[in-house]
């Protein structure tokens, strides 16, 4: 009998990463991120303007103290690794193991930062918005029944909450996951999802416009229960999808450089050692936890 071949085609199908181009639009911290905490003050307001020079009768119009706030942030550190490259791998193997590892242990820790970093960017008590649109099947993993979908209304609603936080009209961003941003490309009219679409960017990851806010796709954003609290515990069937609305200039970020650690010919692992972590943090910037918000999925009545 002919001797059976084995072939290895030479490349390695690669894993998936969510799109994570949404951080870029944040206050940059990143020169800090090999320090422990990341300080933040935040200016004190001050008294109403006056058209008398003196606060009160009989004043002496006394210097006032302005005590402002300090935020404080805390840097951390992400691992993933150490894997091990036998050395018989490296010789019978058609694809470069150690280039394909490389690839998808620094894609995980930069997925691990910036998911993390979407929870940080949250205050303690976040302002929430329920979505208003149509009757559509949950989407959250767990989740049963129906939720209302993500429509231009409800843009409408976190524009009028930004207007009224008085949050510049520039830097204005809305991340969603894939089903709320197709829902929401569903309600456009065929001239309003020709003129979102026409102001894509896909350089800088922006998939639309829509009443000032440039518009980001994630596959996944937050899980929240179903009154819009951010998930931490077990899956339920009330689970919803929810996504952000954020200011850039109301948030940081500080990612530091990757570092790869290489331990070739490890003598206790028959092969090469190959680890990587890198530091990272950031926050909401404000105090007042103005410039952000979650909008989460309404329940239908």
């Amino acid at each position: 009998m002919a001797l059976q071949k084995e072939i290895w085609i030479t490349s390695i199908i690669g894993l998936l990463f969510a799109n994570n181009s949404f951080a870029a639009r944040a206050i940059d911290h990143s020169e800090f991120a090999d320090n422990k905490t990341v300080h933040v003050p935040n200016a004190a307001d001050t008294e109403a303007a006056r058209k008398t020079r003196l606060r009160s009768a009989g004043d002496k119009n006394l210097a006032l103290e302005v005590s402002d706030t300090d935020l404080t942030y805390n840097i951390e550190q992400y691992f993933v690794g150490p894997y091990v490259i036998p050395k018989l791998e490296e010789v019978e193997l058609s694809y470069n193991k150690r280039e394909s590892l490389v690839q998808r242990i620094t894609e995980k820790v930069r997925q691990a930062l910036f998911s993390d970093l979407l929870t940080k960017w949250l205050p303690a008590t976040p302002t929430k918005i329920a979505t208003s649109g149509d009757s559509v099947a949950a989407t959250a993993p767990s989740a049963t029944g129906n939720r209302n979908a993500m429509s231009k209304n409800d843009v409408l609603e976190i524009k009028k909450k930004f207007d009224k936080w008085d949050i510049s009209q520039e830097g204005r961003c809305i991340l969603l996951d894939a089903d709320m941003y197709n829902q929401l490309l569903n309600d456009l009219t065929t001239n309003e999802s020709s003129a979102f679409l026409a102001t894509a960017d896909a350089a800088k990851g922006i998939v639309g416009k829509l009443y000032g806010f440039d518009f980001y796709e994630r596959s996944t954003v937050y899980i929240t229960a179903a009154g819009g609290t951010i998930k931490t515990g077990a899956a339920a069937a009330t689970d919803c999808v929810a996504g952000l609305a954020w200011s850039d200039k109301c948030v940081s970020r500080a990612v530091g450089e990757i570092e790869l650690y290489d331990n070739p010919g490890d003598a206790t692992e028959f092969g090469d050692v190959i680890s990587v972590d890198v530091r990272a943090g950031g926050s909401i910037i404000r105090s007042d936890g103005k410039g952000v918000l979650i909008i989460y999925q309404g329940t239908p009545a």
